[in-house]
């Protein structure tokens, strides 16, 4: 993604701009907008992430040993 704006920067640059400069700076600016539309889609969260309904919220002693779901501390049973 990121060789695809950099060959946009010198295409618009280098070969566009002796036909057209608005037209170089509308492929700049276009080739600027890429990474952080880039990074927004890619950080994006999952439909079944629930991250905000996590039942270790609502329960006061979540950090005592046996109340990670996703690391569960299996103490030895006697």
């Amino acid at each position: 993604m990121m060789g695809i704006c950099l060959g946009m920067f010198v295409l618009a640059w280098g070969v566009v701009r002796f036909w057209s400069v608005p037209a170089a700076i509308a492929l700049c600016v276009v080739a600027m907008v890429i990474p952080p539309l880039a990074a927004v889609f890619a950080n994006k969260r999952d439909p079944d992430d629930d991250w905000w309904n996590d039942p270790r919220w609502d329960d006061p002693g979540w950090n005592r040993p046996g109340h990670d779901r996703d690391h569960p501390d299996h103490e030895p049973r006697q």
